[in-house]
């Protein structure tokens, strides 16, 4: 934000006699940069950098109060003459309880233009002057004082003023032009035709001041900041007025800059005053803040006394009481930011200044508490695999809607993982998968040349929840590309969907792993960390001796379609065996023939049964019959 020298001098006097560049160091000490300054109009501005939770400072008033507080100087008085307010000249209604005050007027210009002095004010602050006094009246009141008025021309204004939320299929001209499609979300300022202003953000082209305007009614309100936030985000209109009421303007203001407005068109163009009157009323103050000796003795890192904090936040504007060995404080109606005790604590620092806070090590007490088990579970993933030739990969936890849409699970809706205000549509989602991001950084490797890449992440994923997204810890793995080759003992394979389902098993992911295809020869799959082992489990099974008794084993050739997974295949089966009995499973001879029925295949499934006992023959004919019905349910037959 621009800040004219001359014109921050008009606020405190005291910050006359200083250089340019001690100005600029006490407002940086104070916590506001300057970022550069700059010549205009004959006077030095210095461009401030202001933080979001600072709107009191976006003014020079605002920048006048921190530096008066610095200083222990006091502020040149608001010159404001209070109107008399009487009936109503145009009827207006709240019926928004996003705005609780609507201070206003209407006058009759006069033929006079903006003084000169007030256009070079503006134009050291990159703002052009309009030569309309109702235009610039309200503009030089923002950049001085802080608060955003409007003026309309009144007589183009139908009927009652009201200030409430749109109507669905409402449509608003703003003054840049542009025909805005209105939601039910967007607070706007009518008359009996429809809107006339975007409440906080912009007015409407339909009822702006011009040339020929004769009367206007003024407009002095506070609107709740998230209304105007969200309304500013929604139509992409980040106004000087939208960033101040965002931020938290004032409410005690709006007379105040009311009257303000109509005195400087009084005296600009000799207007006449046909009514003033004010609808609602300020919010309530804050509530007192408790501050304790305590409290603020460990922030400050030694001790203060509640005395000296009392008269360094009276400065700032606040009504302190000290009662025994607590500070009651309540923050002035223009410090929004100060809402719990650390807040107050800072400010007493910052005032007193960050170098007389001394340089000690934080106090040691005890043993170093003992690591999650779930992060330990995910460093002891990331080093196995790391072992196993893969690398680490960190990416973004926000995709794009159509890289979300093509992994994430249906019933994982991406309406509630969709940020408000986004960096861009390519990072608008909370991922809900990890592999859209391993894909692209595994297609992007392979392009440039590598032959093979193994990535993995370990990162949380999100689930739109009724609360809000719920986050889960995920294992994505991606593996691609062709493999050996190194020597003739190692011949030259692309990777294998097999390759990556032994990776899931090293790690201890029992049954199928929900392997995907993530292109041409390009494979990976997503679990979740917590159905792997925890740490301390074993990976690899505890030695069992073996039994003294013979093993038994049964053949079955069954006849499966050419698609049939052997995984599902030999996981159905081995479910309904004993796992006690049950020593190996699985498929020893593939045949394929024209003589065997079209699209089907024989497997010949060879089954070892061994246990502490010797086996009795019917039970073991029992479980073959067993395993066979469970084949026979993803569609096999025994073959003759």
């Amino acid at each position: 934000m621009w800040i004219e020298r001359k014109a921050l001098a008009q606020e405190i006097p005291a910050a006359a006699p200083l250089e340019t560049r001690q100005l600029c160091e006490l407002l940086a000490s104070l916590g506001f940069p300057v970022d550069g300054v700059a010549t205009r109009e004959g006077c030095d501005v210095l461009d401030v950098d202001i933080t979001a939770n600072r709107g009191d400072a976006m003014s020079h008033r605002g920048a006048a109060r921190e530096v008066a507080a610095k200083l222990q100087q006091p502020l040149a008085p608001i010159a404001v003459s209070t109107l008399a307010e009487g009936r109503p000249v145009v009827e207006v209604r709240l019926e928004s309880p996003a705005c609780p005050i609507y201070s206003t007027a209407v006058l009759e210009l006069g033929p006079d233009a903006t003084p000169m002095e007030v256009q070079s004010f503006l134009l050291a602050l990159e703002a052009s002057p309009k030569r309309l006094p109702a235009v610039d009246a309200s503009n030089e009141l923002l950049h001085r004082y802080g608060h955003p008025t409007h003026a309309f021309d009144a007589d183009r204004i139908h009927g009652a003023v009201s200030v409430r939320w749109a109507k669905a299929g409402e449509t608003l001209v703003t003054l840049d032009g542009v025909e805005r499609k209105l939601v039910e979300q967007d607070l706007v300022i009518a008359d009996e035709k429809g809107p006339i202003a975007l409440a906080g953000v912009m007015g409407g082209d339909g009822t702006k001041v011009t040339e020929g305007t004769t009367r206007v009614l003024l407009e002095s309100a506070w609107f709740d900041p998230k209304a105007v936030k969200a309304a500013a985000r929604r139509h992409s209109l980040h106004t000087d007025a939208s960033h101040r009421f965002g931020r938290g303007a004032d409410p005690h203001m709006a007379v105040v800059a009311r009257n303000l407005l109509v005195g400087r068109l009084q005296a600009w163009c000799q207007a006449t005053l046909v009514g003033a009157w004010t609808v609602g009323s300020a919010p309530a103050s804050a509530r007192p803040v408790s501050l304790t000796g305590a409290l603020l003795a460990r922030i400050a890192g030694e001790p203060l006394a509640l005395a000296e904090a009392a008269e360094a936040l009276g400065r700032l504007g606040c009504a302190t009481d000290l009662d025994g060995g607590t500070l009651q404080i309540t923050p002035p109606s223009w410090r929004h930011d100060l809402a719990i005790p650390e807040d107050l604590a800072e400010e007493v620092l910052r005032l007193r200044g960050y170098e007389h806070i001394p340089s000690v090590l934080p106090p040691l007490e005890g043993p170093p508490e003992p690591l999650a088990p779930a992060y330990l579970q995910r460093q002891r993933l990331a080093r196995r695999l790391a072992q196993l030739g893969f690398h680490q990969t960190v990416t973004y936890g926000f995709i794009s809607p159509e890289a979300d849409a093509a992994f994430t699970a249906p019933d994982n809706s991406a309406e509630g993982r969709t940020l408000a205000n986004p960096l861009g549509q390519e990072y608008s989602v909370m991922r809900g998968s990890l592999l859209p991001s391993l894909q692209a950084m595994a297609d992007q490797n392979l392009r440039q040349g590598a032959r093979q890449v193994r990535l993995f992440e370990l990162a949380p994923v999100y689930t739109a929840g009724a609360a809000g997204p719920l986050e889960r810890f995920m294992l994505g793995v991606a593996w691609g590309g062709t493999q050996g080759g190194e020597d003739y003992l190692s011949p030259t394979r692309p990777v294998r969907e097999a390759d990556l389902m032994g990776i899931a098993r090293d790690l201890g992911w029992e049954g199928a792993a929900p392997l995907r295809s993530l292109g041409e020869g390009l494979f990976g799959f997503e679990v979740p960390v917590d159905r792997l082992p925890q740490e301390g489990a074993r990976i690899i099974p505890a030695f069992r001796p073996f039994s003294r008794f013979p093993s038994v084993e049964r053949d079955l050739s069954l006849l499966v379609g050419l698609g049939q997974s052997h995984e599902a295949l030999a996981a159905a089966m081995r479910a309904t065996l004993p796992k006690d009995a049950l020593q190996d499973l699985r498929c020893v001879d593939v045949f394929r023939h024209k003589s065997l029925p079209e699209g089907r295949q024989a497997w010949l499934m060879r089954l070892r049964f061994q246990a502490d006992r010797t086996l009795v023959g019917e039970e073991v004919d029992g479980w073959v019959a067993a395993a066979l019905a469970a084949a026979e349910s993803l569609g096999a037959q025994l073959r003759a």
